[in-house]
C-alpha cells in the first residue's frame, strides 16, 4: 500500500511538473509572440532590402500556414513527449554530475547549439536531408515569417535528436523551456528583413541578419555557410564562416509558395534542388568523367599506335636502303 502511494505520488508530482514546463513555455509563447510582432514592424518600417508587397504577402500566407499546420500535427505529439522525456531523465545525464545550475543551464544551450549547427550542416551534406530542409530555403523573400518555414518532417528529426540529447545529458523540462525560447528568438531575428548598430560587431558571437542572408543564397558555395542557431563561434571554429553578400535569395528553379506545395515539396527531389554532389549526382560526374578520360586515353592510344607503325616503316627503309634487312632479299639483290 505503501510503494502505491508513493508510486502514485511521484507520477502526480511528474505530471505538475510538467504542469508548471508547460506553463512556463506558455509565457515563454507570448514573449516570443510580442518579439515577432516587434520584428514584423520594424521589417515594415524600415526593411533592409525592399519587397514587392505581392511577395511578402505571399511568403507570409505559406510560412503562417505551415506555422499553424506544425503547430496542430506537432504540438500534439512532440513538445509533451519531449517535455515529459527531459522529466524523466532529469538528474540521470552527464550533467547530472554539475551541481551549479548556472554552469548547468550554460552548458545545456551550448550542447543543444552545437548539435543544431551539426545537424544543420548534416542537412546540406545529403540529399535525403536537403529534400526536406530545402521547403526552408525556398523562401524567395527571407523576412521575419522564413524562420518558421519548415517541414514537419524536419521537425521531426530535430525533435529525435533532441530527445537523444536530452537522454544522454539529462537536461531538465524547464531549461528545455528556456533553450527553446532563446533559440526560437534569435532564428527570429536572423531571418528577420531588418538592418541594425552593432550588427557587425555582434557577428563576432552569434548570428546576425547580415550574416544569416549568405545562407538562403541560391548558390551552392553561399548557401554552405553560416549553419550557426545562436552562436557564430561554431562557423569560426569549423571554417564554415562567410561575411558575403548573397546574390540572390532562394532555390534555383521553381519554388512551391502554397501550403500543400510545400508539403509536397519536403518529399520530391529535383536537379535544381539537389545538396550538390548527392550519390546520383556524383555517380554521374564520375561516369561522364571516365567516359572522357576513356576517349582521351583512346585518342592519345590511337595516336601513339600510328606513330610507331609509321616509325616501323622508318626504320625498315632505312635499313633496306642500307642492305642490312635479311627481310628483303630482292631489294638486296638489286642493291649488289
Amino acid at each position: 500500500m505503501l510503494n502505491e502511494l508513493k508510486s502514485s505520488t511521484t507520477l502526480l508530482q511528474s505530471y505538475l511538473t510538467w504542469g508548471v514546463n508547460l506553463s512556463a513555455g506558455g509565457a515563454a509563447a507570448y514573449i516570443l509572440l510580442l518579439c515577432f510582432s516587434l520584428f514584423l514592424m520594424v521589417e515594415f518600417c524600415e526593411p533592409r532590402e525592399k519587397i514587392l508587397p505581392k511577395q511578402l504577402r505571399q511568403s507570409y500566407w505559406a510560412n503562417i500556414g505551415l506555422f499553424v499546420f506544425n503547430s496542430v500535427v506537432m504540438s500534439t505529439v512532440a513538445v509533451p513527449a519531449l517535455l515529459m522525456l527531459a522529466e524523466q531523465c532529469s538528474g540521470k545525464g552527464l550533467f547530472n554530475h554539475i551541481h551549479n545550475p548556472l554552469g548547468r543551464a550554460v552548458l545545456s544551450f551550448v550542447a543543444i547549439d552545437l548539435l543544431l549547427y551539426g545537424l544543420h550542416k548534416a542537412c546540406h551534406r545529403f540529399d535525403c536531408l536537403w529534400m526536406i530542409h530545402k521547403v526552408h530555403h525556398n523562401d524567395p523573400c527571407l523576412n521575419v515569417s522564413t524562420a518558421f518555414r519548415i517541414h514537419f518532417l524536419e521537425i521531426v528529426i530535430i525533435n529525435f535528436v533532441k530527445a537523444i540529447a536530452v537522454v544522454v545529458l539529462g537536461i531538465e523540462g524547464l531549461l528545455l523551456v528556456v533553450n527553446e525560447a532563446i533559440i526560437i528568438f534569435f532564428t527570429m531575428l536572423h531571418h528577420a528583413n531588418i538592418s541594425f548598430r552593432g550588427e557587425r560587431f555582434l557577428g563576432w558571437v552569434i548570428i546576425t541578419p547580415y550574416l544569416h542572408r549568405v545562407h538562403h543564397s541560391v548558390r551552392r558555395d553561399q548557401h554552405d555557410r553560416n549553419y550557426g542557431a545562436v552562436l557564430s563561434v561554431w562557423d569560426r571554429l569549423f571554417g564554415t564562416l562567410a561575411v558575403l553578400k548573397p546574390e540572390k535569395i532562394g532555390v534555383n528553379g521553381s519554388s512551391a509558395q502554397d501550403l500543400i506545395s510545400l508539403l509536397k515539396c519536403g518529399f520530391t527531389m529535383t536537379d535544381s534542388s539537389s545538396a550538390g554532389l548527392g550519390l546520383k549526382t556524383y555517380y554521374k560526374s564520375v561516369r561522364d568523367w571516365l567516359k572522357a578520360k576513356t576517349g582521351i586515353i583512346g585518342s592519345v592510344c590511337a595516336k601513339g599506335w600510328i606513330i610507331r607503325k609509321w616509325r616501323g616503316a622508318m626504320k625498315i627503309m632505312h635499313l633496306a636502303l642500307q642492305g642490312k634487312n635479311r627481310k628483303y632479299p630482292l631489294y638486296r639483290k638489286q642493291m649488289n
